[in-house]
């Protein structure tokens, strides 16, 4: 099985999540024939018992983001993509036993707030987030998820609890040099848990492959430009 590794802020966390280039990274895994996106991510918690040091495998996601482009179609070329269920299943069901392997304590389900960023929430919007019922909330995963499953790839989240946001009365408020601390906790954590999923990787092609053929339009007379810049998501239709 070939692994693939490319952190999405550069390597000197040199890019604010509204400037990842998202496009550009899922679709070099699409030419790569990546078939299985697991992203790892640092989040913040909107519930007591997701404390910082846990893991979250989220099953839902909730947009706040104003800034990205998260799509790789347009100008003359239109895809209705389903994305009711945004997480591959099948995946996180071999996270999820992983995680059980190394003995991590993970919640599985529950919404991730998708902010814009890069400062972090105000304590109105964090109450409200919890009001609604979510669990956790980050900068970057729902962005990637739509453009993995434009590219027919499955993707799923490991979340690493690092801070309760701004909401907790009895915590300090979320600074960066407070979740790096618990970060370097749980990415040794994290290295354990993807050592353990690489036993058991995932076969065969992901499960939504094909699903464009249900979600582009006809595009008989798009401009050649557009045709040929999405020929790698074009040529099995």
């Amino acid at each position: 099985t070939q692994l693939y590794f490319l952190p999405r802020h550069g390597y000197n966390h040199q890019f604010t999540p509204s400037e990842v280039n998202y496009r550009a990274n899922i679709y070099g895994m699409k030419k790569l024939g990546v078939e299985f996106i697991l992203s790892v991510s640092a989040v913040g918690s909107l519930k007591e018992e997701i404390k910082p040091g846990h893991m979250v495998l989220p099953d839902q996601f909730f947009d706040r983001t104003k800034n990205r482009d998260a799509t790789f179609f347009g100008k003359g070329i239109v895809a209705h993509v389903p994305f009711g269920q945004p997480i591959c299943a099948k995946l996180q069901e071999k996270v999820l036993a992983a995680c059980k392997k190394v003995g991590a304590t993970t919640h599985v389900g529950g919404t991730y707030i998708n902010m814009e960023g890069p400062m972090f929430s105000t304590k109105a919007e964090s109450q409200f987030y919890r009001m609604i019922g979510a669990s956790i909330i980050g900068m970057t995963n729902l962005t990637e998820a739509k453009l993995a499953r434009e590219a027919e790839i499955s993707y799923t989240t490991l979340a690493l609890s690092t801070d309760y946001d701004c909401w907790h009365e009895e915590e300090e408020d979320v600074n960066a040099l407070g979740v790096l601390e618990v970060m370097k906790k749980n990415v040794v954590t994290a290295k354990k848990i993807i050592a353990e999923l690489t036993k058991d990787m995932c076969e065969g092609p992901s499960p939504y492959k094909g699903i464009l053929k249900m979600s582009v339009l006809p595009h008989e007379h798009a401009p050649q430009e557009t045709r040929e810049k999405l020929s790698i998501f074009l040529q099995d239709l």
